[in-house]
């Protein structure tokens, strides 16, 4: 399966307190990841600092704080002064900690400005990391087809695909940019993508909700300020997040990735944070994932 990426970006997704005006100062600005280095969100990170550096007139630095399905890095943005210096890159796992962890120390929304069935137990479905966008999607797909398929969970993405390639499992959700050359060299073939339409990098791989109608699984990512950031300081942030969107070299990074840059506001972006919540909820529970 083929997962597209859309980029959202919009620093401190909440909604905003009336606040005195406030400037960032001269101080870097920390974009922080939880993830390691050399990941999608890792990568995405430095490249939107490079950019977003001479459009703030700042030092843009990106700092990787793994652990605990990306809630340490979120916890530390939550608690962060709301001076604008301290951000969270996050993605989809955002929105699915909130159910996949019985008791986070933040509020995902609130302290953020964010074959098969003619088979049945017989495929294996490959996880890069429990509880991960990618499972989701698999999860979503199981719950809505009806399918019986045996996860397999992986420590991370790499391996995952390593047994895909060599047939120690038959399927997996991935990203594109994981198994795109794989594909091209006729190494992999695509089932279909999660996207409600088909990708124009894969016109002729369908899309699943071709063949079930409703399906869509699409993974996220974007930019998170502390709680209480004064609107003008989020504004200038989310000008320069939106510039770095554009510059040719990420705009071609994110073609080959099977990327679309949003680039949308922080209260449309905070909106669309709240509805993701209960929709990965759902599918949670389906999953009975737990906290690795």
């Amino acid at each position: 399966m083929i997962h597209r990426r859309d980029i959202l970006i919009a620093p401190a997704a909440l909604a905003f307190a009336a606040a005195a005006r406030a400037q960032l100062g001269n101080a870097p600005v920390r974009i922080l990841v939880g993830a390691p280095a050399g990941g999608s969100t890792d990568t995405l990170a430095r490249s939107i600092a490079v950019s977003m550096g001479p459009a703030l007139g700042r030092t843009v630095i990106v700092e990787n704080k793994p652990g605990a399905g990306g809630n340490i890095a979120a916890d530390a943005v939550a608690k962060a002064a709301p001076d604008g210096n301290t951000l969270l890159m996050s993605f989809t796992s955002h929105a699915i900690n909130a159910t996949l962890y019985p008791s986070l120390p933040f509020d995902p929304v609130k302290d953020f400005t964010a074959l098969a069935k003619a088979r049945p137990g017989q495929l294996n479905f490959a996880i890069g990391a429990v509880g991960s966008s990618l499972h989701m999607a698999g999860e979503a797909f199981k719950m809505q087809s009806g399918v019986d398929i045996v996860n397999i969970p992986y420590k991370g993405t790499a391996p995952a695909v390593q047994d895909l390639l060599a047939g120690q499992v038959q399927l997996m959700f991935a990203a594109v940019g994981n198994i795109k050359a794989h594909i091209q060299a006729g190494k992999l073939r695509a089932l279909g993508v999660t996207t409600a339409k088909r990708l124009p990098a894969f016109p002729d791989v369908p899309a699943i909700a071709e063949a079930l109608p409703g399906y869509e699984s699409s993974a996220w990512f974007g930019l998170f300020g502390p709680a209480r950031l004064p609107a003008d300081v989020s504004r200038k942030l989310s000008d320069a997040a939106r510039h770095a969107l554009q510059q040719p070299d990420m705009l071609k990074r994110l073609d080959t990735e099977g990327a679309i840059p949003v680039g949308n506001s922080p209260e449309q972006f905070t909106a669309f944070v709240q509805s993701e919540i209960p929709r990965w909820a759902k599918v949670v529970k389906f999953s009975g994932a737990k906290p690795e």
